[in-house]
């Protein structure tokens, strides 16, 4: 994920501010790490520069 992206990446619950850790990153990308949403307290993981904003599902609805 390039980090130009924060830019325009928000929560997908409540499009608020995501919060980046890099875990491990290139020149050009970052590989490993996470987006936090400190409104909702999720994080949502960047793996193999590719971040994964779908929503959390709970389980036993």
């Amino acid at each position: 994920m390039r980090r130009s992206l924060m830019k325009i990446l928000c929560c997908p619950v409540c499009k608020g501010d995501l919060l980046l850790t890099v875990a491990e990153e290139n020149d050009e990308e970052v590989l490993e790490g996470t987006l936090r949403c400190e409104v909702c307290r999720v994080d949502y993981p960047i793996s193999e520069g590719i971040p994964n904003l779908l929503p959390q599902t709970s389980s036993g609805d």
